[in-house]
């Protein structure tokens, strides 16, 4: 029997290296396709994750991500196969949106357009980001991505993760408390994990200043949706993700004061998908190559049999 790969794009099936068998399943409904005779399987992005279909697949070998966290897959994945996540590719996409996230809330863009659709014209001066201290919390690779977008806005950036890196000036998580009280604005780009969630919640929230910013582009237990709610908008916050998620249509946090809410798409915009289609590319030249998968997060039996 021969090994299958199962890939979310035609371009991957076209570019596929000689002898890798490939199939293409997008996410939406049934895959046409003999489950039981796949080896590697590239989970379809942004249509859910169909993490489902690992059940049905008893020769599975690998399973590539294409999003950075991965802890859900690892519920799922049986012993001895191996996991890869898509680090990296969401990097500049997300960093994108933080920024937006960030101006829009500093010069109030949600309110200008709803005084465009009420043929208002009430001016008035705004926040900027000039000048502003913004911690980053969860400094990585996209972190570092946002960093590079906002030094140009002339801010100062602190970057804080779960290590100390001394030598790269970024501090440890021991740090967060004294760092908040004086941060103008706080992203977090951190994944969820059981050391992260709720990492800030209503101790952190009354250590920031009156009026500071909360950006949430990591994920939404990161930030305790109740705390904040119980701020009453003292703390602002644009959040990308949110805790529950998606967010129900009754939900306090829609008509939050200070609260701007886009509906988790910062690593999905066009910049994506190109770069995801030459990084699945890759990992199948490697595949067929018997060399080690890139961005392994769990070993196991991957290779060629």
């Amino acid at each position: 029997m021969a090994d299958r790969v199962l890939v979310p794009w035609v371009e991957n099936r076209e570019n596929a290296p000689e002898g890798v068998v490939c199939d293409v399943y997008d996410g939406t409904g049934e895959p046409g396709v003999d489950l039981a005779e796949v080896a590697f399987y590239v989970v379809p992005y942004g249509r859910g994750p169909r993490l489902d279909l690992i059940a049905r697949m008893p020769n599975l070998r690998a399973v590539q991500l294409l999003t950075a966290g991965y802890e859900t897959a690892l519920a799922v994945l049986p012993d001895g196969v191996e996991l890869a996540n898509g680090r990296g590719l969401h990097d500049a996409s997300t960093a994108e949106h933080a920024l937006a996230l960030i101006l829009a809330a500093q010069r109030e863009l949600p309110r200008w357009s709803l005084d465009q659709t009420a043929h208002r014209w009430e001016p008035h001066y705004t926040r900027s980001l000039a000048d502003c201290r913004v911690l980053i919390v969860g400094y990585g690779s996209i972190g570092a991505a946002l960093e590079r977008r906002l030094v140009p806005n002339e801010c100062e950036v602190v970057r804080l993760a779960r290590r100390a890196r001394p030598d790269e000036g970024v501090h440890g998580i021991e740090d967060l408390h004294a760092l908040l009280p004086e941060a103008d604005v706080v992203v977090l780009t951190a994944p969820h994990t059981p050391q992260t969630e709720g990492l800030i919640g209503a101790a952190e929230l009354a250590l920031m200043a009156d009026d500071a910013l909360v950006v949430n582009v990591g994920r939404g237990p990161l930030l305790d949706t109740a705390a904040l709610l119980a701020e009453k908008g003292r703390v602002r916050a644009a959040l990308d993700v949110t805790d529950p998620e998606p967010l129900p249509a009754d939900h306090p946090l829609w008509e939050a004061p200070n609260v701007y809410i886009t509906p988790h798409v910062g690593g999905g915009a066009a910049a994506f998908y190109p770069r995801a289609r030459r990084f699945v590319d890759e990992q199948l030249r490697r595949w067929a190559a018997g060399e080690p998968l890139a961005n392994v997060v769990r070993p196991g039996a991957a290779g060629r049999g």
